[in-house]
């Protein structure tokens, strides 16, 4: 391997000096090697932040029937213009649908295909430098730059890594506000994954050195195959760009860890949230959900040995020691980082519970984000995700939110 950027562990001990932020909570800040390390103590039990979010969606982008640019299949991500405009990523169709503020559909972009401005497997869309649009897709893993109008500006194509497998691409993870893309190894593929930062042309600009991969677990039948599973609360990689900084952290520990643009370890977050061991209650429940839904193919007769055959399967499959310290998270377009917290099966709540931590990593409170929304982006007064209904309809929504100090 291409030797990696070092990083500096620090510890308690290490040269540690303390003191307070304007505005924090008191907590210490203890600066050593560069490093700044916070520690901030959970919120209170049952605190809430003031703001607000509306109590019904603002705008509402999906419907069961009628035209087909507002009938959604396989919506993946979706994110609003500076003009008010939202861009929806639809991978059924591989298309990218523009809606005005009101939901009104204006224009698509893209489709299937292989040429300029089409894709094959459309992943993700963020906003890039400027106006511009970055749409990442697989299986060639590049990254397509568009403008506010949809014209194709450009391909990016990453720079091969010499040091690295060819079996192991890059894949584009988050989009930085000056043009650089945080990419890696693809986590839930591999044990350990090496991320780095590319520059804007896709050549590589610095290592974050390597990290472990997603928990899974891999069963051999017979000497010919094997299956991979997903290790029951097995932690999960967490990456995103984070005002001029990269996350590179996992949801087995609260603790995050930000990389500045040369792949310097610039600071670490951290919650003092105790582990919690997985119940045999929590274990069951797993379980049971990854049993509810019943492949298509499966003969009627054959559903009752199929569901026995898989819940001996996945009784066997290890269980991570403890629950996941947190479940995602996501920066804001005022670089305030939203941890999504660990709902433990037959724990869940109406909503989502999110940590907020402002710019520099100190945490300000908890809000809840409603019940059923996938985030997909958090302006300064708009909160944009996905739904269904008890349908399987699809929604791509904006709700309001309301800051206040």
């Amino acid at each position: 391997m291409r030797p990696l950027i070092p990083i500096v562990i620090v510890t308690a001990l290490a040269c540690q000096t303390d003191d307070t932020l304007p505005g924090d909570t008191g907590a210490p800040v203890r600066d050593s090697a560069g490093i700044r390390i916070i520690e901030n103590s959970p919120p209170p039990g049952g605190s809430r932040l003031p703001w607000r979010i509306g109590t019904e969606p603002a705008v509402t982008i999906g419907r069961a029937d009628g035209d087909e640019p507002y009938l959604l299949y396989i919506v993946r991500d979706a994110l609003r213009l500076a003009d008010g405009r939202i861009v929806v990523l639809n991978a059924g169709t591989q298309e990218l649908r523009v809606f005005d503020g009101d939901g009104t559909h204006v224009a698509t972009w893209g489709g299937r295909g292989d040429g300029p401005g089409e894709f094959r497997s459309l992943v993700a869309i963020e906003p890039w430098r400027g106006d511009s649009i970055a749409a990442w897709y697989g299986p060639r893993r590049g990254v397509t730059v568009l403008d506010a109008d949809g014209n194709f500006g450009r391909n990016i194509v990453f720079e091969r890594d010499e040091n690295s497998p060819p079996g192991m691409p890059f894949n584009p993870k988050s989009m930085g506000r000056d043009g650089a893309i945080l990419v890696s190894h693809e986590p839930h593929m591999y044990e350990t994954v090496e991320v780095q930062i590319r520059g804007p042309e896709g050549r590589i600009v610095a290592s974050l050195g390597t990290h472990p991969g997603d928990e899974r677990y891999i069963a051999n039948e017979g000497t010919d195959r094997s299956i991979m599973y997903s290790t029951p609360f097995g932690a999960h990689a967490a990456q995103e760009a984070w005002g001029d900084l990269f996350v590179q952290a996992s949801t087995g520990r609260y603790e995050i860890r930000a990389y500045a643009g040369d792949g310097a370890l610039a600071r670490i977050v951290r919650l003092g949230v105790a582990p919690r061991v997985p119940t045999q209650a929590h274990i069951d429940t797993y379980i049971d959900r990854q049993l509810s839904w019943i492949p298509p193919e499966i003969p009627a007769t054959e559903v009752e040995q199929y569901l026995t055959r898989q819940r001996r399967a996945w009784e066997e499959v290890p269980v991570a020691e403890f629950l996941p310290a947190f479940n995602s998270l996501i920066a804001d377009r005022v670089d305030h980082l939203w941890v999504e917290e660990f709902e433990p099966p037959g724990e869940e709540r109406p909503g989502s519970l999110w940590t907020v931590l402002d710019p520099e990593g100190w945490v300000i409170g908890v809000i809840e984000t409603p019940d059923g929304l996938e985030i997909y982006e958090i302006g300064v007064d708009y909160v944009l995700g996905h739904t269904r209904d008890e349908l399987g309809v699809e929604y791509v929504q904006v709700w309001s939110l309301e800051r206040q100090d």
